[in-house]
């Protein structure tokens, strides 16, 4: 290891990833499920656009929000995939400092927009299913982009103090950082001053956006579940109930292990630091691949264009 790791020094050049510490030895084998997962996101998700932008038919707020999420994940796996398998498969551990407040910045961002994203798309289900014949009136184009347009600036907005903070904190003890990628809390302990406005400032962050976010898609599901459980038909009540679970399982796998990865990094002490590694890079690797899926090839429009394509 080189001296600089273990010697003084105000404004680090490099951080030092260790992948997942304590499974060293297997990140070969890990990196093979990384990079299956990979190649699905971005696949899956390149899919998704290009079959929406082909096809006029399928240009309406539901698959307006399907593009901004699949354009959300791709972000999210690009932005941390490439760094991740080059640690596992070449020891490439180090990162620039700046490179590493970047990719704060764009895996914290994008996973804000996210979960706005979700929330969009529940609530075009809720109008879509409690209030079919308004639903081309009220998510109106302008209004879609709207709500795509206060996304983005809540997610940029939010996420901006992040490397700000981080940039002006001095890292005197070690640049050796024990995660896979360049986690705001991971980075920030490196410190060696008072984080504690870095701290708690992450706290307001995540508490606002999980707490807000499934507060809003709760109330649409819950709407959702009301009108389902009123259909006059036995298949109908099945069919969008069995939609509607699918999403809520693609949710549930973005929220339960975010919000598990957030409250054992500041809370909980004893949980062991490969198991916490490989939660945090759960939520955001599996979504990306669950989301086409789920909110794509299910669907049964995306998938009947996606058969015309392949036959023609």
């Amino acid at each position: 290891m080189s001296e600089s790791n273990t010697t003084d020094f105000t404004s680090p050049s490099t951080f030092i990833l260790l992948g997942i510490p304590g499974l060293e030895v297997v990140h070969v084998w890990i990196s093979i499920p990384s990079c299956i997962m990979f190649a699905i996101a971005v696949l899956g998700n390149i899919t998704i656009l290009f079959i929406v932008k082909r096809e006029p038919s399928l240009h309406g707020p539901m698959y307006y929000f399907l593009c901004m999420l699949a354009a959300t994940d791709l972000v999210l796996s690009t932005s941390i995939q490439p760094k991740m398998l080059s640690i596992f498969w070449f020891n490439s551990r180090e990162i620039d400092f700046s490179a590493c407040l970047t990719q704060m910045f764009f895996l914290h961002s994008f996973s804000v927009m996210e979960s706005g994203t979700f929330v969009a798309m529940a609530l075009d289900r809720y109008v879509a299913i409690c209030h079919p014949l308004r639903h081309s009136t009220i998510l109106t184009k302008p209004v879609v982009a709207k709500i795509g347009l206060a996304i983005l600036l809540r997610g940029c907005i939010l996420i901006l103090p992040f490397p700000l903070l981080a940039r002006q904190w001095p890292y005197c003890r070690t640049n050796i950082l024990p995660h896979s990628y360049c986690e705001h809390i991971a980075v920030v302990k490196l410190a060696c001053a008072d984080t504690r406005l870095s701290s708690y400032y992450g706290l307001f962050v995540a508490l606002y956006v999980i707490g807000l976010d499934v507060f809003f898609i709760t109330l649409s599901y819950t709407q959702i579940l009301r009108a389902i459980f009123s259909l006059p038909t036995q298949d109908a009540r099945l069919k969008t109930f069995g939609t509607c679970g699918s999403h809520l399982c693609a949710i549930s796998t973005f929220y339960i292990p975010s919000l598990f990865s957030f409250l054992t990094h500041r809370f909980v002490h004893n949980v062991p630091l490969h198991f916490h590694i490989l939660i945090a890079n759960v939520y955001l690797l599996v979504p990306p691949v669950l989301n086409p899926v789920i909110y794509g090839l299910r669907t049964k429009q995306t998938r009947d264009r996606l058969f015309q394509f392949f036959t023609h």
